[in-house]
């Protein structure tokens, strides 16, 4: 089994890798981070990925995202899908989705403070992911700490 976590550098999305990476270490599972990476300059600086006087540079890009990924999870796996320029929330969650599905995730851990509620906006990433039924969906909502410790104290009483 395969645990995914979409990844724009976001408050939510770290937690969200936090989350999994401690969901990993319980169930001995795999972290790939998947990041979707539109061909353009203002999206790479509203996500940190670039500096206000850089061009566009996809390597630069990919490059600050998986030294970001890498701090905070060292043992996950990092890949990238690039879309054009103009990529709408629902062409990016389009993509991860497929790259959910193509690794047969068995979770998908989504950083999102709208994805899941019954009503739910158009433009929301995480709604459209959670609304696969191919895997699970963990919605991270609060950056404030889980109860994975004690989940993993649980699994411990069952070595």
């Amino acid at each position: 089994m395969t645990f995914v976590v979409p990844y724009d550098g976001g408050e939510l999305a770290r937690t969200a890798l936090d989350r999994a990476e401690g969901f990993a270490e319980v169930t001995d599972e795999d972290v790939i981070v998947v990041t979707v990476v539109p061909k353009d300059q203002r999206y790479a600086r509203e996500h940190g990925w670039l500096g206000a006087d850089e061009s566009f540079d996809i390597d630069a890009v990919v490059g600050r995202v998986r030294a970001d990924i890498r701090e905070l999870a060292p043992d996950a796996r990092f890949e990238y899908v690039l879309t054009d320029r103009y990529a709408t929330a629902g062409t990016i969650a389009s993509k991860v989705r497929r790259f959910a599905r193509e690794l047969d995730a068995s979770l998908v851990f989504v950083g999102s403070d709208d994805a899941g509620r019954l009503v739910s906006s158009l433009r929301s990433v995480g709604s459209t992911i959670a609304a696969d039924d191919r895997y699970d969906v963990y919605i991270v909502r609060k950056a404030q700490p889980s109860a994975i410790d004690a989940v993993a104290a649980r699994s411990r009483l069952f070595d």
